[in-house]
């Protein structure tokens, strides 16, 4: 009996030790049709160990041979399929009752919620899936092409506003969104750049992030500041990392505009039509190589890796303004009569004494006239034109996603990015040599055009512990974010040095520091009504802003134009016996006609020439601009969701925040979805919020020089803690608070779900920049500015938006293959509600204080500077080794406001240069072929119809040629990627 016994579990143990050890699984999943399904997620049940179907439904995995495969794709029912020592299991999935079954993580606490299911409208993009046919590249971008509340502006000029994307949604500014990494709160970049809505702020670049690392993003339309704190006032995006393992994907793209602009000869002048206005060829050439693989751990664990390599050249879209409105000479250059500071003649016309000296008489009246010098030197117009485009660039990032358990009950987790990029931009005016104040014979005989870089390098890292505590969930972390910004100019000088000075100059860099400790903890009640989900949590940040200065020559203000005496009484004449001039031929004399003089030597001075101080076109920050602040932020939460029956959801949401620098603040949230029969469902909510003024804002100061007319000036933008605030009497920046309203209904109907979404925000204390002030308007900023000019950031104004937001799916199977249609669209109005006006030491009316606190221009840009209407239509079909992209965009008109009273063309009378600009609509296709299993080839384009803009008109054509608030003005682009999977 014992042998017997002994024999028996012996047995049993083999049988176990067979069915414990791993085997090779192969197969193919169709449908009910016998499609078969590419995309579709095969994971091993209690592990995150999984693959995804290949374009022929084909699949491979390794598993225990008494596991069990949980297989699921979008729009089927989800499948448990036991293994039991098979080798080869074909699966077929039925067509769920309800489609698009993602399971959303933000703006909800408790999981398994669908975006069908929730009380608050959330978008989820498939990102992994969708990528392959996409033009576009980056995520914010990809985003921008699939999400019609989502937006992400690149300047084409604009300094530092070229360096990073500024993504937007809903209308409002990037720093009054949230953006989420795996749940995680992603810092923002250390550069406080200009966005649609028309002031500059600090927004997350998200092109750090490889988009092959990325599974998919949640776009939470909704206010949720009460769950997320500040920032969340127009919503939130999550982007979820790839968990995927033991398969290598790797993809090749390369790409290039055809840079080939359109336009109506009759919106041009005469003279305008004889001027060549682009490049003639292709431009924009970039290349991309992306790569992912996860590596599984024995313990069920997983990592996962992504990294991304691109450079793209610029492109270039010039603005050519006539000779007659932007003359590269002035008569003094023509005529050799520019002299340095001590008197000296200045030869800037060698062409004209060689003509003189011939007796040529035509040649010498053509060499006194720009035209007829430009032409003698081979130069056209557009060589001294101000370009316009999307900066070159070279961007490399790495990103990470790891997991493994700790214990039975605890799981450690971190993920994270490192990345680095380049940018060689434009920003500036041609400086042609008719500027006297900032030319140089010497280094730019006939202008110049100053180009900004910048070299950017970013980290996060992300990491923490997940587990259960008795009867709760727990998520302990520490997430950690660093952008850091080196800015640089070329091609520049400093006028008020002289010949002297460098070329290239380091303007300074920007750092910014984010770290943030999260403990959260929530538990399902499924015995209290039909369940109730509590979730709570803390919050503890710290930020930290740092300004350094530049090269000294960047900011300095040389001795260049200086006459310092050498003897007593010294007479201001030149070599030839006749009185010093300025830079515009005005002699040095008293009233009545002689020389003035210095009188004491080595101490009395002159500034005989005012030539420009500074790096040209962009000053360099100063010892005065550099700060290093910090800020400490904690916040509590509790945030609960309440089956009050199976039909019927409430929820909602209490956040306090403290503020090192300005205080508390208490937001709270309200939502509830209500379910008539399966297919139909009512949701609302109601939420306070609020968006703390960044350490950006509220730190940062420069002096530029901005452009009227074609006219400089010089002004700079000071810290509300600085003494030219306290002179003009304005206060401390305070929160921007929201009130946030929505309502809504989900349904399907057969194949199609539909869901559509009213709201309308209101944002109180909006952060704005004032218009520029001076001595004159304000007397009292005499003392601190001088003949400056200055502008500051103030809570300016209550803005609104309101809009209706529509998604319509559909899913099908068409022929032998499968079919997707999406139509989305966003219908939206802005309103500037009116101007939060404070007694300020001004002698100025209280309309003129108005118009200068928030000018015309910004209150334009963002009631009426971007679309107040997108729709997106996607086409998405695959059949055998073929599949497709089509997609049509809509962007709604914009119209501009001028901020300048100036002289309308042709009408010849006074007004603002005010232009509407007409709809848009481009397209994108992409077409993808897959040889075999490992590669494939897809070739396509976006906007491939190569529409513009229409052209700026004639009083605003300066900087840049077309509208950049709608397709942007880079054309047509076409690609070609390779995609390679191991």
């Amino acid at each position: 009996m014992k042998k017997a016994l002994i024999v028996s579990l012996l047995f049993l143990n083999c049988i176990y030790v067979s069915y414990s050890q791993e085997t090779t699984i192969t197969g193919s999943v169709i449908d009910e049709f016998g499609v078969v399904l590419p995309g579709t997620d095969i994971i091993i049940k209690g592990t995150t160990k999984g693959t995804l179907t290949d374009f022929d439904g084909n699949y491979t995995i390794d598993a225990p041979t008494d596991a069990i495969l949980v297989v699921s794709s979008l729009g089927y029912a989800t499948q448990e399929v036991p293994i039991n020592g098979q080798t080869s299991i074909k699966i077929t999935l039925v067509m769920a009752a309800e489609q698009l079954l993602e399971t959303i993580v933000v703006g909800s606490r408790r999981q398994g919620r669908t975006k069908l299911d929730t009380p608050v409208p959330v978008d989820v993009i498939n990102i992994a899936e969708a990528a392959i046919n996409m033009p576009q590249q980056d995520i914010s971008q990809m985003l921008t092409a699939a999400a019609p509340s989502f937006t992400a502006f690149t300047s084409g000029g604009g300094d530092l506003s070229s360096f990073v994307s500024q993504p937007s949604l809903r209308g409002l500014a990037s720093s009054q969104m949230l953006v989420l990494v795996n749940g995680k709160r992603r810092h923002s970049s250390a550069i406080l750049a200009g966005n649609q809505t028309g002031t500059p702020g600090p927004g997350v670049d998200m092109r750090f992030i490889p988009s092959v690392g990325v599974d998919r993003i949640e776009i939470l339309r909704d206010g949720a500041s009460a769950q997320y704190g500040s920032d969340a006032i127009a919503g939130v995006i999550n982007m979820v990392m790839k968990k995927g393992t033991g398969e290598f994907k790797g993809s090749l793209t390369a790409g290039a505009y055809t840079n080939k602009p359109g336009y109506d000869d009759s919106e041009l002048t005469a003279d305008e039509r004889d001027l060549n206005r682009s490049f003639d060829g292709w431009d924009g050439q970039n290349f991309q190589f992306d790569g992912n693989y996860g590596i599984a751990f024995e313990n069920d664990g997983y990592f996962n890796a992504s990294v991304m390599l691109a450079q793209a050249e610029r492109t270039v879209r010039p603005s050519v303004l006539s000779l007659e409105r932007a003359p590269l000479y002035d008569e003094a250059y023509l005529t050799n009569n520019r002299t340095e500071t001590n008197g000296t003649p200045i030869i800037t016309n060698p062409e004209l004494i060689a003509a003189q000296a011939s007796g040529d008489a035509n040649l010498i009246n053509s060499l006194q006239t720009v035209q007829g010098l430009m032409s003698a030197r081979d130069i056209e117009q557009i060589d001294v034109a101000s370009y316009s485009g999307l900066p070159a660039k070279t961007n490399m990032s790495l990103a990470f996603n790891l997991e493994t358990p700790l214990t039975e009950t605890s799981d450690f987790y971190a993920f994270g990015d490192i990345g680095y990029q380049y940018s060689d931009a434009y920003s500036c005016f041609y400086r042609r040599s008719a500027q006297a104040d900032r030319s140089s014979y010497d280094l730019y005989p006939n202008g110049f055009r100053p180009q900004i870089y910048n070299d950017q390098y970013n980290i996060s890292l992300a990491t923490g512990i997940t587990g259960m505590i008795g009867d709760y969930d727990f998520d302990l972390s520490n997430t950690f974010g660093t952008n850091w910004a080196k800015y640089g100019m070329f091609n520049t000088w400093n006028a008020s040095i002289g010949s002297g000075s460098p070329t290239d100059m380091n303007l300074g860099t920007h750092s910014f520091l984010q770290n943030t400790i999260n403990l959260d903890a929530s538990h399902f009640y499924e015995d209290i009504l039909s369940g109730l989900n509590v979730a709570f949590g803390g919050e503890l940040r710290f930020e930290n802003y740092i300004i350094r200065a530049g090269q000294e020559e960047s900011y300095t203000a040389g001795d260049a134009g200086v006459i310092t005496a050498t003897e007593d009484n010294q007479a201001l004449i030149g070599p030839d016996g006749f009185p010093l001039e300025d830079l515009n031929g005005n002699p040095f004399i008293d009233e009545f006609g002689n020389p003035l003089s210095l009188e004491y030597a080595g101490v009395s001075q002159e500034l005989v020439k005012n030539y420009a101080l500074n790096c040209q076109c962009f000053r360099g920050y100063a010892p005065e601009n550099e700060g290093n602040n910090w800020r400490s932020v904690m916040a509590a939460y509790v945030d609960m969701e309440l089956d009050l029956t199976e039909n019927f959801l409430v929820s909602g949401a209490l956040r306090v925040e403290n503020y090192s620098d300005f205080g508390n603040v208490l937001t709270g949230k309200f939502a509830g979805r209500y379910k008539i029969g399966e297919n139909f469902s009512f949701r609302g909510s109601f939420s306070s919020g609020f968006r703390a003024p960044s350490l950006q804002e509220l730190n940062y100061s420069h002096s530029y020089t901005f452009f009227v007319d074609l006219v400089p000036f010089d002004g700079t933008l000071y810290p509300n803690n600085s003494s030219a605030s306290r002179a003009l009497g304005v206060s401390a920046l305070t929160e921007e608070r929201s009130r946030n309203y929505s309502l809504g209904f989900t349904t399907k109907i057969g194949k199609v779900d539909i869901t559509v979404d009213a709201y309308k925000i209101d944002i109180f204390d909006r952060i704005f920049e004032t218009g520029e002030f001076d001595a004159s308007s304000s007397p009292a900023l005499e003392p601190v500015i001088g003949s400056g000019l200055a502008t500051f950031r103030i809570n300016g104004g209550d803005i609104s938006t309101q809009g209706i937001e529509a998604v319509v799916n559909y899913n099908t199977n068409l022929g032998a293959g499968k079919l997707g249609l999406v139509l989305a669209g966003t219908f939206r109005e802005n309103k500037f509600e009116g101007v939060n006006l404070p007694d300020l030491n001004t002698n100025l009316t209280d309309a003129e204080l108005e118009e200068n606190y928030v000018s015309r221009s910004l209150i334009g840009q963002f009631e009426t500077g971007t679309p107040s209407s997108k729709i997106i239509g996607t086409l998405n079909y695959s059949v055998g080794k073929f599949s497709a992209m089509l997609r049509g965009t809509r962007f709604g008109s914009v119209q501009t406001r001028d901020n300048n009273l100036r002289t309308l063309v042709p009408e010849g009378t006074l007004g603002y240069a005010d232009q509407f600009f007409t709809p848009e609509f481009t397209t994108d296709i992409g077409l993808t072929y897959k040889f075999n299993d490992t590669l494939s080839l897809t070739v396509g384009g976006n906007n491939v119809f190569n529409e513009y803009p229409e052209i700026l008109r004639y009083e605003l054509r300066s900087f840049n040629l077309y509208s950049q608030y709608q397709q942007g003005s880079a054309g047509a682009y076409y690609f070609g990627r390779l995609t390679i999977t191991l």
